[in-house]
C-alpha cells in the first residue's frame, strides 16, 4: 500500500467535514441519483427500469441532495427510469439550486414532455437536459426514437432555456437512422452526440457498419464530440481502454435506495449508505482498483475520471 494511502486511512479526522483541498483531491464532479425507478417505456436493452415503483418521497431525496451538497458535489444528474414521473421534478431541481449545486441535469425519454413542465424547468433553474434517440421509426425493441418525438422536440427547441443534449444511438435501430438522429439536432440547434449500445454488463458488441456509422458521425460532430481518452476507439480496436476508475469518488451512482454504487453495472462490487459516506469513504474509493476498468463504456465515468489518471490506486 502507498505510504501516502496508508497515512491518509491512519488519520483520526477523515470524518470532517470536507473543505475545498479536500474536494481538489477527492470530491464528486458528478452524481447520478435515481429519483424514481418507474418508466413508462420498455425499451429490450434497458434494465434500469420497472413498472411499479412509486416516486422517491420529495423529503428522502432533498436529504439527500443536502449530503451530496456536504460532499461538494459539482454536478448532480436526476436519473431513473423516467425522472419526469416524479410528480415534483420542477421543486427537486430548485432544491439542488438553492444549494449551490453549479450543474443540474436530467436525463429523459421526452415522451412526457409539455410546455408547462419546460416552463417550470426553466423557473427551477435546470442548466442541461438529456434525450438518447434510438433510430427514427418506433421497433419491437425502443419507441424511444425520432418520429414519435418531434413534437416534444419542437417545445424544447421553442421553449426551453436550459442546454438540450440529443444523442443519436448505435445498435438498436439501422445504423443509418442515428446519422439522421445527429443530423436532427444540428440543424435544430441543439448539441449532438453519439452513443454506442452496450450491454447488461456494460460492453460493446457492435458489427462493422455499426463501427462505419459511428466514425462518420464523429467526424461530424467534431470538435462537440466528447471521448475522454479516446476510450471508445480503444475498446473499438484494442477490446480494452484502462483507465483508473474514480468511481465511488469522482463520480456517485446513487440507488432509489439511498445506496451510493460504483455505477449501475456494479451493484454488488460496492455499497454504502449515502448520509454515511464520509471524505475517508472518497479517499477509500478514489484509490480502489476497479477489476471492469478495462472494458468499461460509460463515459459519465471516464469523464470524471480523467482529471486524476497520474495518481495512482491500488487492489485491496
Amino acid at each position: 500500500m502507498p505510504a501516502q494511502f496508508r497515512a491518509e486511512k491512519d488519520s483520526v479526522n477523515n470524518n470532517r467535514p470536507l473543505n475545498r483541498w479536500d474536494w481538489i483531491r477527492y470530491g464528486p464532479f458528478l452524481a447520478q441519483i435515481v429519483v424514481t425507478r418507474r418508466c413508462n417505456l420498455s425499451c429490450a436493452y434497458c434494465s434500469e427500469y420497472d413498472k411499479t415503483s412509486a416516486p422517491i418521497p420529495f423529503q428522502d431525496l432533498t436529504t439527500r441532495f443536502n449530503k451530496l451538497r456536504e460532499l461538494k458535489t459539482w454536478a448532480v444528474c436526476l436519473t431513473g427510469g423516467e425522472p419526469t414521473l416524479h410528480p415534483q421534478l420542477p421543486k427537486l431541481v430548485a432544491n439542488l439550486k438553492s444549494l449551490g449545486i453549479r450543474r443540474r441535469l436530467i436525463i429523459t425519454n421526452g415522451y412526457l414532455l409539455n410546455r408547462r413542465l419546460i416552463e417550470a424547468l426553466n423557473e427551477s433553474g435546470l442548466t442541461d437536459l438529456q434525450i438518447s434517440i434510438d433510430g427514427i421509426n418506433p421497433t419491437e425493441t425502443t419507441v424511444k426514437t425520432l418520429n414519435p418525438l418531434r413534437k416534444k422536440l419542437s417545445l424544447l427547441s421553442k421553449h426551453a432555456c436550459f442546454k438540450v443534449m440529443i444523442s443519436g444511438v448505435i445498435g438498436s435501430a439501422p445504423p443509418s437512422e442515428a446519422l439522421e438522429v445527429v443530423k436532427f439536432a444540428k440543424s435544430n440547434g441543439f448539441i449532438p452526440r453519439i452513443l454506442l449500445i452496450h450491454d447488461e454488463k456494460g460492453q460493446l458488441d457492435l458489427n462493422e457498419e455499426e463501427l462505419n456509422t459511428y466514425r462518420e458521425v464523429k467526424k461530424m460532430i467534431k470538435s462537440r464530440f466528447e471521448d475522454a481518452d479516446e476510450y471508445r476507439e480503444n475498446l473499438i480496436q484494442k477490446g480494452v481502454s484502462p483507465f483508473n476508475c474514480r468511481a465511488g469518488s469522482r463520480y456517485l451512482y446513487v440507488d432509489e435506495f439511498g445506496k451510493v454504487h460504483w455505477c449501475y453495472h456494479t451493484l454488488n462490487a460496492f455499497s454504502k449508505d449515502l448520509l454515511d459516506y464520509s471524505l475517508q469513504d472518497l479517499k477509500d474509493q478514489f484509490y480502489t482498483h476497479k477489476a471492469c476498468n478495462e472494458t468499461c463504456t460509460l463515459g459519465c465515468v471516464r469523464t470524471a475520471s480523467v482529471y486524476d489518471q497520474w495518481r495512482k490506486q491500488i487492489d485491496k
